[in-house]
C-alpha cells in the first residue's frame, strides 16, 4: 500500500521514450519490480526523496496512447483513473516530437495534475533543433522540461517542474484540441449526452473522443449512467461514425502541428545513415544483414568478455594447491574439499560465466543506445509475429546460440512482459554454444560420419519444439487479441551516452552475479554431498543408490542411471555431463565441481563412453542433454527478467519433461536403427 506521506508520480510514456532511464536514475536500487495483480504485464515501483519530501515512483507500462488495445493500456489509464497518482510525467523524445507528443494528445482531458518531460536533448541537439520550452509551457499550461534522462546532473530541472506541477496542480489545457473534435459531427452530441463523473480523472472532452473512437470499455462506463433514453441517444449519435479512431487521430496529429508551430529551429541537417538504413531495412537484404550483425555482435562481445573470464580462470586455479596447504595443516578433508572444490570452484565458473553477460550486455546495448536495435526489431516483425512476439524477440534467439543466460537478459527490450517470458520460453529451446561443443563429439564418437544428420535432426527439432511451445506457453502469455506488431517509427542514430551506459552494465552483470552465485552453489553442493564419500569409491555414496533405486524408471526414456545422472548434471552445464559420465564410469570418486562445469574428465572418454554406452542409450543422451534446461545460470537470469518463481520453475520443468520425451522418442528410433 502506498504511504499516505509519500508524493506518488506516474510515469508515462511511449516505449523507448526513456521512462526506464528517468525510473532507475531516480529510485537507484530503492525499487520494487513484479507484476500488476492478475496481469502478465511488469510492475516497477520505486523511491527517492527530495527536499524532504519522499515520493513514490510508478513507472506504467510504455503505450502509444490510453486506448483500450492492450492490457498495458488498461492497466495505464486505470492507474490513472485509480486516484493513486498525485501527478503524471509525460515523458516525448525530442528527437522526434510530432510523433512521440501522440501520447500527450491522448492525455488532454485527463484532469490529473501533470508536466512534460521532453527527453533525449542530446539526440535533437545532435540534429540542431533547438525547442523553445517556455513557449512550449505557455501553450500548454503545464511545466515543461527539456533534459537528457542519462544525465543526471541536469535533474534540477526535473525537481522543479515536478514540486511546481504538484503544488499548483496543473493541468493540460484541452481547449485547443476539443475545437478540432468539434469538427467531428457526433462529437458535440455525445459530449452533451455524456454525465458528471463517470470515470474519475477523466472530463467529457476525453470520454466523448474515446467514445468516438468505439472504445467499448468507455462506452460500457458511460452507458451505465444513462437512462433508457439517452442510451438510444448515444447509440444513435455513435452510429453516425465510420472509422472513428482515424478521425481523432487527424485531429490529434492537427492539435500537435499547432502548438508546435515556431517551436522547434533547426539549425543543420542531420548526419545520415541512408545507405546503411535502406540495407538494414531492405526486404530482401534485411534479414541477412540483420542476422550477420547480431552475430557479430556476439562475437564482438568476447571481447570486454575476455578479462573477467581470465579473472575467473585465475580464481579456478588457487582450490588444487589451496587445497593441499589447508589438509598440510590439519584441516579436516570434508572442509577443505567442501572450501576449495565447491565454493571457490563455483565462483570461478560464475565469473567466467559473468564475462559473457558483461559482453553481451554492453555490445548490445550499445546498439539499441546508437539506433540499430530498432532496425533489428523492424525487420523481423512481421516473422516473429507469427509466434505471437514482436521483432524485437529475434535477437535474444540468435544470442542463444552463444549463451541462453546473454539471450534471456536480451529480452529487456521488449515492453510486454507476457512477449518477454515468451521469448526467453523460446529461446531456451535453442542450444547453447557449449551444448554445441559437445553435440558434435558424441554424435561422432557413437555416429562417425552420421554426425552432420544428428546436427541436422537436432536443428529441426528445435524448430519444431519452439513451435509447440509457442502454441502450449502462448495461450496463457499472450492473448490472440494482444498478438500485435510493434508501432513505431524508427529513431535516429545518435551518439551513445557512455556513462549511462556502463552503469547499466555493471548494475545488471552485479544482479546477476548475485542471483547466479546462489542458484551454483546450492546445486553444485547438493550433487557434492550426494556423491561424496570418505573413501573415495562413488559405489557407496547416494548418488549411486538412487541411481541404481530409479533405473527402472529412467529406462523408459531410453537412459541408464549413469546417463540419467548426467542428463540432470547438464542442467548445471553442457560440459559438466561427460565429466559426470567419467567420475561415475571410472568410480574415481565425488563429482567435483570441476567436473560439473567445466567437463573434467578422463582422457580415455572416447573409450569409455563406447564400452559402456549402446547406440540408442546415446542417442537419447544427446536430445535429452541438448533440450534440457539450458544450464542453472540461465535459469537465474530468467527469473532476473520475468521476476516470476512460478514461471520460471514453470519453463524449468516443461523443459526437463519435454527433454525426457524426445530422448524416448530418440531412444525407441534408435533400436528399429540398431
Amino acid at each position: 500500500m502506498t504511504d499516505k506521506n509519500e508524493t506518488v508520480i506516474a510515469l508515462l510514456g511511449q516505449p523507448n521514450s526513456g521512462k526506464s532511464t528517468l525510473f532507475n536514475a531516480l529510485t537507484g536500487l530503492r525499487q520494487h519490480v513484479g507484476n500488476w495483480p492478475g496481469k502478465t504485464v511488469e510492475k516497477k515501483e520505486g523511491t527517492f526523496k527530495h527536499n524532504g519530501t519522499d515520493y513514490l515512483v510508478a513507472d506504467l507500462p510504455g503505450t502509444y496512447s490510453l486506448s483500450a488495445n492492450s492490457d498495458e493500456e488498461m492497466i495505464t489509464r486505470d492507474y490513472i483513473a485509480s486516484g493513486k497518482a498525485d501527478v503524471v510525467c509525460i515523458l516525448a523524445d525530442s528527437s522526434q516530437l510530432e510523433r512521440s507528443l501522440y501520447m500527450l494528445a491522448d492525455f488532454a482531458g485527463v484532469t490529473v495534475p501533470c508536466f512534460l518531460v521532453l527527453n533525449m536533448s542530446d539526440v535533437a541537439a545532435e540534429q540542431g533543433k533547438n525547442i523553445k520550452v517556455k513557449e512550449l509551457e505557455k501553450k500548454l499550461g503545464i511545466p515543461v522540461i527539456l533534459i537528457s534522462a542519462t544525465d543526471t546532473k541536469a535533474y534540477d530541472r526535473f525537481y522543479q517542474a515536478l514540486e511546481l506541477a504538484v503544488k499548483g496542480k496543473t493541468v493540460l489545457d484541452p481547449g485547443a484540441l476539443e475545437k478540432r473534435y468539434e469538427e467531428i459531427g457526433a462529437y458535440g452530441k455525445v459530449r452533451q449526452i455524456i454525465p458528471d463523473g463517470v470515470i474519475p480523472g477523466y472530463s467529457k472532452t476525453w470520454l466523448a473522443a474515446k467514445a468516438i473512437e468505439k472504445d467499448e470499455p468507455v462506452i460500457a462506463k458511460i452507458t451505465e449512467k444513462l437512462s433508457a433514453g439517452d442510451k438510444k441517444l448515444l447509440q444513435s449519435a455513435l452510429s453516425e461514425v465510420d472509422k472513428g479512431v482515424v478521425l481523432t487521430g487527424e485531429r490529434k496529429f492537427a492539435w500537435i502541428d499547432e502548438f508546435l508551430s515556431g517551436i522547434v529551429e533547426k539549425k543543420k541537417t542531420q548526419i545520415s545513415l541512408g545507405k546503411f538504413d535502406r540495407i538494414i531495412t531492405h526486404r530482401v537484404w534485411g534479414k541477412p544483414v540483420v542476422i550477420l550483425t547480431v552475430l557479430l555482435g556476439l562475437v564482438a562481445s568476447f571481447i570486454p568478455a575476455l578479462p573477467l573470464m581470465g579473472i575467473g580462470q585465475l580464481i579456478g586455479k588457487i582450490p588444487d594447491p589451496l587445497n593441499e596447504a589447508l589438509l598440510n595443516i590439519g584441516c579436516p578433508a570434508f572442509i577443505a574439499a567442501l572450501l576449495c572444490d565447491v565454493l571457490i570452484r563455483s565462483l570461478s565458473f560464475i565469473v567466467q560465466m559473468l564475462g559473457f553477460v558483461f559482453g553481451v550486455t554492453l555490445v548490445f546495448g550499445l546498439l539499441e543506445e546508437v539506433g540499430v536495435m530498432a532496425r533489428i526489431s523492424y525487420v523481423f516483425d512481421n516473422t516473429m509475429a507469427k509466434f505471437g512476439l514482436q521483432g524485437k524477440s529475434v535477437m535474444p534467439f540468435l544470442i542463444s546460440f552463444g549463451c541462453t543466460m546473454g539471450g534471456a537478459a536480451g529480452t529487456r527490450v521488449i515492453d510486454s512482459w507476457g512477449q518477454k517470458v515468451l521469448t526467453i520460453a523460446l529461446a531456451w529451446a535453442v542450444p547453447c554454444g557449449a551444448a554445441w561443443a559437445v553435440i558434435p563429439m558424441l554424435s561422432t564418437i557413437f555416429f562417425g560420419a552420421w554426425m552432420p544428420v544428428i546436427i541436422l535432426v537436432i536443428l529441426l527439432v528445435m524448430l519444431l519444439h519452439m513451435w509447440i511451445t509457442a502454441k502450449i506457453f502462448g495461450r496463457s502469455l499472450v492473448k490472440k487479441e494482444d498478438r500485435y506488431g510493434m508501432i513505431m517509427e524508427l529513431p535516429p542514430y545518435h551518439k551513445p551516452k557512455w556513462g549511462a551506459l556502463f552503469r547499466y552494465v555493471f548494475g545488471r552483470t552485479k544482479d546477476t552475479f548475485i542471483r547466479a552465485l546462489k542458484v551454483v552453489v546450492v546445486v553444485a553442493l547438493a550433487f557434492w554431498l550426494l556423491s561424496y564419500t570418505s573413501t573415495g569409491d562413488i559405489t557407496n555414496s547416494i548418488l549411486y543408490k538412487v541411481g541404481h533405486f530409479i533405473e527402472p524408471v529412467t529406462k523408459i526414456f531410453g537412459m541408464g542411471w549413469q546417463t540419467f545422472m548426467a542428463f540432470i548434471a547438464s542442467s548445471l552445464g553442457k560440459e559438466g555431463a561427460l565429466g559426470v559420465l567419467s567420475t561415475i564410469f571410472t568410480g574415481s570418486g565425488t563429482i567435483s565441481v570441476g567436473a560439473l562445469v567445466s567437463g573434467a574428465r578422463a582422457e580415455n572418454i572416447n573409450e569409455i563412453l563406447v564400452n559402456n554406452i549402446a547406440k540408442p542409450e546415446a542417442l537419447a543422451f544427446i536430445f535429452a542433454m541438448t533440450f534440457n534446461m539450458p544450464c542453472i545460470v540461465a535459469l537465474a537470469a530468467t527469473y532476473q527478467e520475468t521476476h516470476s518463481v512460478k514461471w520460471t520453475a514453470r519453463i524449468a520443468l516443461y523443459y526437463t519433461g519435454m527433454a525426457l520425451v524426445l530422448a524416448g522418442i530418440a531412444y525407441y528410433i534408435g533400436l528399429l536403427i540398431w
